[in-house]
């Protein structure tokens, strides 16, 4: 037994930890632990001797979420396991057995999909805008994690990009794949696609790969596609040891192929499977708890969450009877000043900009936001803007430290760390300006804040090794400045405080979502932004935008939740008076 490995989770990941082979599935909901759990169950089979560490492959869904995987597994002891992303994973395989099969190298990955398409227009002389060409690579992504062909999508009912025709989005993909073709060429889909179709076709890949493998996890196993879905059916073969994480909740990439049906039917599909349940959120204070089982109350799979004893606390005057307080504005641009000012409060009492996202619906809302943060001098993060590790001053960081690490020194990490940087123009103390100066500074002084994450006894080659590996993975550090997300970026994420904008109809839900489905899925959006706050929740809307004189509606998901804007508040008031 491994005592050490058990005895920091509840009853609960207990359970789950413990449970090392058969078919398992963890209905894990926000904030309760799901990758402590999952990590400490891979550790735990290790430690015991249950699992080869090179026996194992652990499946998510991010070159990110992989990345943690694996710090977490290494510091359990656990870092012979296999940590992948489901295209890190075919990718892979199919480099290896690629030559032996088919002969010669593999294609080459298509740089841009967009790019290509847009040769492919002009090949069958379909004219488009770049804005078309994206939704035609979504639909081209769409049609193949479905599973679909070209003349099964022609009938597949989808609604076709700008003014395009359904003739001539299906013509242009035809093009598409032919362009691939002769230029020898895969894009993300094809990996998944190729690598399932040589497992079927070739008994010997198929029983290398099995061998390889014998115990597979799968986090996030809502967002499973079929296409992923047929991959892993594949490597797992006639086997049972198969374990799968996720939350139906969060289901938020349906419009990409995703579906939670293979995880809600996992026990029908797996005869003996044993399910848990992680329902104690440690995450969040009791009124974001609340909050967000209201928000998701009956819907299919959801999850009670209760507040774990370790849970963050309310704090007073955040909440109005257990629900956040709403702010009503008449435009988006007092809805960012607001906000602005808002985020400027909590900085100047001692909240760390770090610890503060703001949350909206599409990307065109942080613009708003983002000036309104820079006029008072608090610097902001878009996520899906420049990555951190593509910034020239971070590249040039770490080519530094990584020529450094080549000589061997006594010298404490810090210092050598330190030294680097400062020649690069890092500082002890912030440059008081804002601008490109305090962007760069900023930059630097997130690489030195990975001094922290590093055990006591770390090497410079080791750290850089850590570095060059979070730069691969694009596992970016923590920066000192506000976040700008939007929801689907949000996922995953977590700070004390979230500012959720533009809650109006149009927006959450947003105006194209028609049907039952489509709504639905916008609640589990919302859901997702709500459960990344810890103890601060702060909920706003504005009755106009930006160039609009025709005024909006809150959302309906506020009433649904029972937060009233202040005239339905009011007017509830004078109903009760009325009444008496």
């Amino acid at each position: 037994m491994t005592p050490d490995l058990l005895d920091g989770l509840d009853e609960q990941q207990r359970t789950a930890a413990e449970a090392l082979r058969g078919p398992v599935c963890i209905l894990a909901g926000a904030g309760t632990g799901k990758t402590r759990a999952i990590t400490h169950r891979i550790a735990h089979g290790v430690a015991t001797g249950t699992y080869a560490p090179n026996r194992v492959l652990a499946l998510t869904f991010t070159a990110r979420a992989a990345a943690e995987l694996r710090s977490r597994l290494r510091a359990l002891g656990a870092g012979g396991v296999s940590a992948r992303t489901f295209h890190a994973a075919a990718l892979s395989q199919l480099g290896y057995f690629w030559p032996q099969i088919v002969g010669g190298t593999l294609p080459q990955i298509v740089p841009s999909k967009a790019t290509l398409l847009a040769h492919a227009a002009d090949r069958a002389r379909i004219k488009v805008d770049t804005a078309t060409l994206r939704d035609i690579a979504s639909e081209v992504e769409w049609r193949k994690v479905t599973g679909r062909s070209i003349d099964e999508y022609a009938v597949a009912g989808r609604p076709t990009p700008g003014s395009l025709t359904g003739e001539m989005v299906v013509d242009l993909q035809r093009a598409y794949e032919a362009l691939k073709d002769e230029r020898r060429q895969f894009d993300f889909e094809d990996v998944l696609l190729a690598c399932a179709g040589m497992l079927e076709q070739e008994p010997r890949m198929a029983l290398q790969v099995r061998e390889q493998y014998r115990f597979f996890v799968v986090d996030e196993y809502q967002d499973v596609s079929p296409a992923q879905q047929r991959l892993l059916e594949l490597w797992v073969g006639d086997r049972r040891d198969v374990c799968v994480v996720g939350d139906a909740s969060q289901t938020i990439y349906s419009f990409a192929g995703a579906s939670s049906s293979h995880l809600l039917d996992f026990e029908r599909a797996h005869d003996g499977a044993l399910v848990v349940r992680l329902e104690h959120n440690y995450r969040s204070s009791r009124s974001v708890v609340d909050t967000a089982n209201r928000l998701m109350r009956g819907r299919p799979g959801a999850l009670s969450l209760t507040p774990a004893p370790e849970s963050a606390e309310d704090l007073p005057g955040e909440f109005d009877a257990g629900l956040p307080v709403l702010a009503t504005h008449r435009d988006d641009a007092s809805e960012a000043s607001a906000t602005a000012d808002a985020i400027a409060a909590l900085i100047r009492s001692g909240t760390p900009a770090s610890d503060i996202a703001v949350l909206y619906r599409v990307n065109v809302q942080a613009a708003a936001i983002e000036r309104a943060l820079a006029d008072r001098g608090i610097g902001s993060h878009v996520r899906g803007a420049t990555r951190f590790f593509d910034l020239p001053e971070v590249k040039q960081a770490v080519l530094a430290l990584r020529g450094a690490s080549v000589a061997v020194t006594g010298e404490p990490l810090f210092k050598s760390v330190s030294d680097v940087l400062r020649s690069l123009g890092w500082t002890h103390v912030p440059p008081e300006q804002r601008g490109a100066v305090r962007d760069r500074w900023e930059s630097l002084n997130a690489i030195m804040g990975l001094l922290d994450e590093s055990p006591p006894d770390t090497t410079l080659r080791q750290f850089t090794d850590e570095l060059l590996e979070r730069q691969s993975a694009q596992h970016e550090p923590t920066l000192d400045a506000v976040t700008l997300a939007t929801l689907h970026a949000s996922k995953g994420l977590e700070w004390d405080t979230v500012f959720l904008i533009g809650l109006t109809e149009g927006l959450v839900p947003i105006s194209y979502a028609k049907t039952f489905e489509a709504i639905d899925e916008e609640r589990r959006l919302l859901y997702v932004g709500v459960t990344r706050a810890r103890r601060r929740l702060r909920v706003s809307w504005s009755a106009y935008g930006a160039r609009s004189t025709m005024p909006r509606e809150p959302s309906r998901f506020l009433a649904e939740i029972g937060i009233r804007t202040p005239d339905e508040r009011g007017s509830g008031a004078r109903r009760a008076t009325g009444r008496r």
